[in-house]
C-alpha cells in the first residue's frame, strides 16, 4: 500500500472512529442498552486501533526509506573517493597501455579496437560502437593480436593485467589449476 493510500485509509478510519464516538456520547445520554454501548466501542477502538497501525507502518517506512537514502549517500560518496583518489592510477594505466599499442605499430581504428577489447566488449558491441560491420571489428581485432604477438583476447587482457594482481592472487589462480 503507498503512503497515499494508507494516509486516506488512516482518515476514513480516524474519521470512523470519531462518529461512533459521538454516536456512544448520544447513545449513552439517550439511555441505550449496554450491548449497544459495547458494540459501538468496540467498533471505534477497532477503528482508533486500525488507524494507529497504517499509521505507524507509515512512519516505520519513512524511517527506512531515510536510513536507505543516508546509506546510498555515504556509499556515493565512497564510491566519489575511491574514483577521485584511483584516477590518476587509472589514467597513468591507459597512458601505458595506449604507449604500449603505439610500439605495437597500430593503426587509430586498431587501438580503439585494443582499448574496446580491453574493456571487453563483444565484436558485435564493438563492431555497433565504431558502426562498421563485425567482419570490420573481427579483421581489426586480428591484426591488433598478430601486431602484438598474441593469441588472442585473453592473451591481450592478461599482458596488461597481469601485472596488477597481488602474487598472492596470482600464486593462488596457478594452484588451481
Amino acid at each position: 500500500m503507498g503512503a497515499k493510500e494508507r494516509a486516506v485509509t488512516a482518515t476514513v478510519l480516524v474519521l470512523i472512529a470519531l462518529l461512533a464516538a459521538v454516536d456512544l456520547l448520544i447513545d449513552l445520554r439517550d439511555g441505550v442498552t449496554a450491548w449497544h454501548v459495547l458494540a459501538e466501542a468496540l467498533v471505534a477502538t477497532a477503528a482508533c486501533f486500525g488507524a494507529f497501525y497504517l499509521l505507524r507502518g507509515g512512519w516505520e517506512l519513512r524511517r527506512r526509506l531515510d536510513v536507505q537514502a543516508h546509506d546510498f549517500s555515504v556509499f556515493r560518496q565512497q564510491a566519489e573517493a575511491w574514483r577521485a583518489e584511483s584516477r590518476n592510477h587509472v589514467e597513468g594505466l591507459s597512458r601505458a597501455i595506449a604507449r604500449q599499442l603505439d610500439q605495437w605499430q597500430l593503426s587509430d581504428a586498431e587501438k580503439e579496437v585494443a582499448f574496446l577489447l580491453l574493456k571487453g566488449l563483444s565484436l558485435k558491441d564493438i563492431a555497433a560502437a565504431r558502426r562498421t560491420t563485425e567482419k570490420t571489428a573481427r579483421v581489426q581485432s586480428s591484426a591488433v593480436y598478430a601486431k602484438a604477438g598474441l593469441a588472442g583476447r585473453s592473451e591481450l587482457s592478461a599482458f596488461f593485467l597481469e601485472d596488477l594482481l597481488p602474487p598472492a592472487a596470482a600464486s593462488s589462480s596457478v594452484d588451481r589449476r
